[in-house]
């Protein structure tokens, strides 16, 4: 490839010339060597042979018998010493007494001897057992002149040239220092050139200058370059017009230029570096870029760009206005519908349009919407939002209820659907009817303009909102209303959300509180008090309860079902309805969570067949249940993956009992196991669900230290500890929901408890009636004793007839008076109606008509038949 740089042109040749001198160097050496290589190989031939020919002793050595084992070794120390490549020793005959090689001892010499042995000293080149060698042949001579003996050394070819080779380095680097040389001085002048002409080769600085000027007269651009003394250098065509200036103007200093506006003139001359600087020059707008052209290597001045921006200017103004419109409706998009809250909503409206759009902004939403219902034909507007760059403002406030007049455009807008442009406020009679002393301070305050579109989804007119104008002396034009009605699209979609989501919550609200326990009955076993907290996504599946129990005792209930709405709403209230069933049974703890775990597992497969949905269920489902007995102060409980209640003692400390951990409720297989706890009277039982100790932000075990340090003030009544748990444990919006019951024991005083062991004999209801009556005197309920009397007469009685012994009577004065007969055997008794003819069958009947309650339940010794009376009023 050519070289397109003239530094790179100078390079090659500086190479070509140097690699020629190497040449002409190596072919002289050649020739030399050649001939010095022939004339050296003879004259040290000779000059060794000649010397071992006459070296003392010779003669006498070649007349030994073996004169070989003499010579031998003596001429190869020889020729290592003189540098040649052979020393022969041979008698008249050519036969040979030494060689290099020791086996070619005693064979015939290669070579001429015949002028040798004339005496002639014979110089000759062959091809011997070395190879190809220059040698010489000596006579050795007798004293008496006669040759008795001949000497031949001689040297390789190779080994004469070989020193040329030693001298071929030398020329190389010769040659490659001089090509060295050449590299540097090419590189610095390309540097140089480099520098002088920015890289660009001969072609490329022709093209450049050709489309520099090209590019100064054809572009729409004014140019000028200025240098450092204020004399223009240089402007193309673009800049003499737009300027004005005359053809010669190059040259002239700045400031002298004449008809250049004096601002244009001094920006030019100052040497500042400005960025679209927008000046006056005649009638134009000109939006000046400049810069210092005294760099690295640059000349010391300015150079400037120019360009016509008065048309640019309206276009720039109208582009800024439809940027900051994208900006508000994006804002809007991002700004609004953030929550699913029909209040917030309408706010977030106001907060996007302040102070970007509008001065002032209110919206006014229908009643019934802020309750998620739909609109009415002639429902009120309620305001619900109000914002504005002041807060002193005469508009009407916040939560006031409005009903617009008919020449209002508010209410022409919420009848049609369209928005409605009022420019000038002082001038419109129909807004002014709504409130003509407001209407007055409303102006006065400066708003004058507004804007009123309706928000509208799916048809359905929900409100109106209100845009309006103080701080811009013009009003609202048509494009400001089509803004607002983008605007307020957005947000009417977002609200119809919010009020559609707010009804469906109320919806689930409504059927979640209406499964869960109004009011927990009054106990004289404990003193109760509960929350529920929904969670920030909606109702969830907590729930609690407190059942009341034969014989004073009560049940408390906590559960949970994982997931939020309206199924997992009724998903608890089936189980809060099957608990109270099962409760009826008086089923201990284990038993009733093993019924219910059947119940749940029985649903799942009944909303899988119907579904054919096999991963649709509701094993998600926890449960804890405890039955306290204030007469015995015992508690058994039994959980079904619940968390652990909390045991508050009288003392202060805080105890989290270890319960056998069930499976949850669904999964089938797994029995339940129930434990029993001895509770001082004063203790306080907490039961919660997971949502009260879990969070994220925290571990479990934090959140359970939590619990236990807001419990430890055993004094306080159960409600202020409700407060109390909440306050420490959940932020102001929780992420699941809570449900939380705490219970402060009682127990029944051994003076509202009578107690007889009855013998199994028909004899002793006699007896017992009557001890019963005096008991009941002894308590002030006389008037009860006649129907007490008469149920203790029939329990006892078919306890002594079909029941096993022992047989036990306990009477429990409470809320109400409860007698129980107690017997070994667990076979219950049934209800029926005797025929007019039976003598028996009534007994049970009479019970049921005379007690409140009465019923059956079951214990490891057999069973219990109890009724209950409710008494006049409490002692």
């Amino acid at each position: 490839m050519r070289p397109r740089t003239v530094a790179g042109q100078v390079f090659v040749l500086q190479v070509a010339v140097v690699v020629l001198l190497v040449v002409g160097a190596i072919l002289a050496l050649f020739l030399q060597s050649r001939a010095d290589a022939d004339a050296e190989a003879k004259n040290r031939s000779v000059a060794v042979a000649e010397t071992f020919a006459h070296s003392p002793g010779l003669i006498e050595t070649l007349n030994l018998p073996d004169p070989s084992e003499v010579l031998q070794p003596l001429a190869e120390d020889a020729r290592r010493a003189a540098g040649v490549d052979f020393i022969v020793v041979m008698n008249t005959e050519g036969i040979r007494y030494s060689h290099p090689l020791p086996e070619r001892i005693g064979q015939r010499f290669v070579g001429t001897i015949e002028p040798s042995l004339q005496g002639e000293v014979l110089l000759e080149s062959v091809d011997g057992p070395l190879g190809q060698e220059v040698q010489a042949v000596v006579p050795v001579t007798a004293p008496n002149g006669t040759v008795v003996a001949l000497v031949s050394a001689g040297m390789k070819v190779e080994n004469v040239t070989g020193e040329v080779y030693e001298q071929l380095p030398l020329i190389f680097g010769a040659g490659a220092a001089g090509l060295a040389v050449a590299m540097t001085g090419t590189a610095l002048a390309t540097r140089r050139l480099k520098r002088q002409t920015h890289g660009l080769g001969p072609e490329e600085m022709t093209r450049m200058y050709e489309h520099h000027d090209a590019v100064l007269h054809a572009v729409r651009e004014g140019v000028l370059i200025v240098g450092g003394d204020g004399r223009l250098l240089l402007a193309n065509d673009e800049a003499k017009r737009l300027l004005e200036l005359s053809p010669d103007a190059e040259g002239h200093r700045i400031a002298d230029l004449p008809g250049l506006d004096p601002s244009m003139a001094e920006l030019l001359a100052s040497g500042l570096a400005v960025s679209d600087e927008v000046r006056l020059a005649g009638d134009r707008l000109l939006a000046v870029n400049q810069r210092t052209t005294d760099g690295p290597g640059g000349p010391l001045g300015t150079v400037a760009t120019i360009r016509d921006s008065t048309e640019l200017q309206a276009l720039a103004g109208r582009a800024e206005v439809a940027r900051k419109r994208l900006k508000l409706l994006y804002d809007a998009g991002v700004g609004i519908g953030t929550s699913l809250d029909v209040t917030r909503t309408a706010e977030e409206l106001t907060e996007v349009a302040v102070p970007a759009f509008a001065d002032f902004v209110t919206v006014d939403l229908a009643d019934p919407v802020l309750r998620g219902e739909e609109p009415g034909a002639r429902a009120g507007m309620r305001r619900t939002a109000v914002h504005g760059i002041r807060d002193d403002h005469p508009l009407y406030e916040r939560g006031r209820l409005i009903e617009f007049v008919a020449s209002t455009p508010q209410a022409r807008g919420l009848g049609s659907g369209q928005a409605e442009l009022v420019p000038e406020l002082s001038r419109a009679p129909g807004w002014q009817a709504q409130d003509p002393e407001r209407a007055k301070e409303i102006v006065e305050y400066g708003i004058h303009s507004l804007i009123t579109v309706p928000l509208q989804a799916r048809g359905v007119v929900l409100g109106v909102a209100n845009f309006w104008r103080s701080e811009k002396p013009g009003p609202f034009e048509g494009e400001d209303l089509s803004l607002a009605e983008e605007l307020v699209a957005r947000a009417a979609v977002s609200v119809d959300n919010a009020r559609r989501y707010t009804r469906e919550h109320a919806m689930a609200v409504t059927l979640q509180r209406s499964l869960l326990p109004r009011a927990l009955p009054e106990r004289s076993a404990v003193q109760t008090a509960h929350r529920y907290l929904p969670a920030q996504s909606g109702v969830g599946g907590d729930w609690f309860d407190v059942i009341p129990l034969p014989g004073s005792r009560v049940g408390l209930v906590v559960g949970d079902v994982v997931g939020h709405g309206l199924h997992a709403a009724a998903t608890m209230g089936r189980l809060r309805t099957a608990v109270h069933n099962f409760s009826t049974l008086d089923l201990p703890p284990d038993e009733l969570l093993g019924r219910l775990d059947d119940l749940v597992g029985r649903i799942d497969q009944d909303e899988a067949e119907a579904t054919g949905d096999e991963g649709r269920a509701m094993t998600g489902a926890t449960c804890l249940y405890a039955v306290y007995d204030p007469v015995a102060a015992r508690c058994t409980m039994a959980r079904a993956g619940h968390p652990l209640p909390a045991l508050v003692h009288p003392d202060g400390r805080v105890d989290f009992p270890e319960l056998p951990a069930g499976p949850p409720l669904g999964l089938g297989g797994m029995p339940f196991e129930a434990a029993e706890l001895d509770v001082a009277e004063g203790s306080q039982l907490v039961f919660y669900t997971d949502g009260l100790i879990e969070d994220r932000s925290r571990d479990i075990d934090v959140g359970i230290e939590l619990l236990r340090q807001a419990l430890t003030h055993p004094d306080r009544p159960p409600e202020e500890s409700c407060r109390a748990v909440l306050a420490a444990l959940l932020p102001e919006r929780p992420k699941d929901d809570v449900a939380l019951l705490i219970a402060r024991t009682r127990v029944l005083g051994r003076d509202r408890v009578a107690e007889w062991d009855v013998p199994s004999e028909p004899s002793a209801v006699s007896g017992m009636r009557a001890t019963v009556g005096e008991k009941l005197q002894q308590w002030g309920l006389a008037e009860l004793a006649f129907s007490m009397e008469l149920l203790l007469s029939e329990l006892l009685t078919n306890a002594i007839r079909y029941g096993v012994a022992p047989i036990r009577v306990r009477l429990l004065h409470d809320q109400g008076l409860t007698c129980e007969v107690a017997d070994g055997s667990s076979t219950s008794p049934h209800l029926r109606y005797a025929a007019t003819m039976d003598e028996g069958g009534r007994g049970l009947f009479l019970v049921a008509q005379i007690a409140d309650r009465w019923g059956t339940r079951y214990t490891p010794a057999g069973k219990i038949i109890w009724a209950e009376l409710a008494t006049p009023s409490l002692p």
